[in-house]
């Protein structure tokens, strides 16, 4: 007959085999506790990684939009979607010789349309080259030539043909490169240059789309965009534009990666108390069943105390229990919660209104370390009363017990 070596670990798994039912009550509570925590944890990771990417990817310190405008451009940058409005482009120069501006540089906004002409409602952004300081680093990071005119730069977000292309209004247009992501709605963006959307204009009047006819003859710009020196804040920059322009509008970038900073801490607390409360009411809960389950097998310990089993061997097989329900439950739990937060990333994103990118494998790791470390933890001190307990019964007393 073959002989099997019964030490701690071996045994354990045996008496949790033994009693399915029970262990996968203890498996799944731990389960719910790792999928709070591993998620939980990368929500935090990733929405603080996409604020983090937005205030550097925006590059600018204002943002001088038409008057009744701030709040299409602010939904425009955080969120996506489409919007224009136009001032006369000599704003841009006005704004640019300023006391406290470093540079300043115009774009012009426009929204293709979701018909047969374009492949889909997507933002066009048109930008100088010959002062832009925001757009221009953030293509270099992935195309080290010059965007000709006539070529696109897309966002991560926007899909393209076959060929590598975009279709709007009716012309295909050569796509040079495609941005890193960005958490902000400039992923669901196209840039181009000026004299590019100068051309799309044109050839989109030449296909009877009668748009900004009059308009974009007169010399018009959407945004410029202001980069401040170190002599005045921007918030007083921004004051000071206000009142020596009429009709304009600017957003601080500061104030509204604040606001967003603020969100984003109040909603980080709320996952860390509710992940908190939960993993002290899974260790409530754990020791229950621990309890009653130890009841339940006081002549089992007594027995193995009979066989020659130390005090120290009782408590490690109770301690052996509770951790490999804490294991498995802990990998269980973050498998779920990967399956639920990485594949629908951008879905989250939408639905939470934030700046939501996801964080890099090296990020990722730690978390998954410690989410584990603290599912397995929470069984052995649920358990450790119960095993202490256990461990100081009198084997002869226990054995009589009923009769």
């Amino acid at each position: 007959m073959k002989k099997t070596s019964l030490n701690t670990s071996a045994l354990s798994l045996k008496n949790l085999r033994a009693k399915p039912v029970r262990t996968v009550c203890l498996v799944l509570v731990v389960a719910i506790l790792a999928f709070t925590l591993f998620g939980g944890s990368i929500l935090t990771l990733n929405l603080r990684q996409g604020l983090d990417t937005m205030t550097k990817r925006f590059g600018a310190d204002l943002m001088v939009v038409p008057a009744g405008a701030s709040e299409e451009a602010q939904a425009l940058l955080l969120r996506g979607g489409t919007s224009y409005f136009y001032f006369n482009a000599n704003i841009a120069g006005k704004i640019a010789q300023m006391e406290g501006i470093a540079c300043a540089s115009p774009q012009f906004f426009l929204a293709s349309l979701s018909t047969e002409c374009c492949d889909a409602a997507i933002q066009l952004i048109a930008y100088d080259p010959a002062t832009d300081f925001a757009v221009q680093p953030w293509i270099a990071e992935k195309y080290s030539g010059a965007v000709e005119d006539g070529q696109v730069v897309v966002g991560s977000r926007i899909s393209l043909r076959s060929n590598g292309a975009i279709q709007l209004f009716n012309h295909e247009y050569p796509v040079a490169a495609r941005l890193s992501s960005s958490a902000s709605g400039f992923d669901t963006s196209i840039f181009m240059t000026m004299n590019t959307m100068r051309q799309l204009i044109d050839q989109a009047h030449e296909e009877k789309y009668n748009f900004l006819s009059d308009i974009y003859g007169d010399g018009v710009i959407s945004a410029v965009l202001v980069k401040t020196d170190l002599s005045k804040t921007p918030s007083l920059v921004a004051y000071d534009i206000r009142k020596q322009n009429e009709g304009v509008d600017v957003l601080v970038s500061q104030g509204i990666f604040s606001t967003l900073a603020a969100t984003l801490s109040g909603l980080v607390s709320y996952i860390h108390i509710f992940s908190a409360a939960l993993w002290i009411l899974a260790v409530m809960v754990l020791a229950a069943v621990f309890s009653g389950s130890i009841h339940e097998r006081k002549k089992e310990f007594a027995l193995l105390r009979i066989l020659g089993a130390t005090r120290k061997r009782l408590i490690a097989i109770v301690l052996g229990e509770s951790s490999l329900a804490g294991l498995g439950g802990g990998i269980a739990g973050i498998v779920l919660a990967s399956l639920v937060v990485f594949p629908f990333s951008t879905l989250i994103s939408e639905r939470l209104e934030l700046p939501y990118l996801d964080a890099p494998l090296f990020k990722i790791i730690p978390l998954i370390a410690g989410s584990l470390f603290l599912s397995v933890l929470v069984g052995p001190l649920a358990s450790l009363y119960s095993a202490f307990r256990i461990s100081r019964a009198e084997t002869y007393f226990t054995m009589r017990e009923g009769e």
